[in-house]
């Protein structure tokens, strides 16, 4: 089993969405952990009157969030080597058309995507960009930290303690 079909216990797909003036998540299918077409597919169908938001971690190697709304998609990757190892961290690069770096260039976390896509909700770029390259944090610790700072942190908490129990 390559680390492309492995589908570890931390891995998780969550949806974030307005309902009656309150945030509201709910998890996915850890299936969706590796497919971005799905994934999108999956945030599209949600019933919010605004934005959606998916928030994906994978392991402790590296996280995927995705804002829809109406037809506009943002998409973040917070490291782009994850596309070394991970179906789903390749399929984000294809759809930024960002190529897939080689080993040698990099030595480091570097992201991808759009670094505002949480800008007009009060998180900015420079925080973003803090978050996803703290050593120190895991994935599911920097959407946690994600979702306090956005306003969701309880219904995040409680998508994500179904999703791995």
């Amino acid at each position: 089993m390559t680390m492309t079909d492995d589908v570890d216990a931390l891995d998780f797909a969550i949806v974030v969405y307005r309902e009656d003036d309150r945030w509201e998540a709910e998890m996915l299918p850890v299936a969706l952990t590796s497919d971005l077409h799905g994934l999108l597919h999956a945030l599209r169908q949600t019933p919010s009157m605004g934005t959606t938001i998916g928030m994906v971690a994978v392991g402790d190697d590296f996280f995927v969030v995705l804002r829809v709304f109406g037809e506009r998609v943002s998409v973040f990757l917070s490291d782009i080597t994850a596309a070394w190892d991970w179906s789903l961290a390749r399929q984000v690069l294809e759809y930024l058309d960002v190529p897939v770096p080689e080993d040698e260039d990099l030595d480091g976390v570097y992201p991808a995507g759009d670094l505002s896509i949480f800008a007009d909700l009060g998180l900015d770029e420079m925080e973003l960009g803090a978050l996803s390259g703290d050593p120190d944090l895991w994935p599911d610790e920097v959407l946690s930290s994600i979702a306090a700072r956005l306003g969701f942190y309880q219904p995040f908490e409680r998508a994500v303690d179904a999703a791995i129990g």
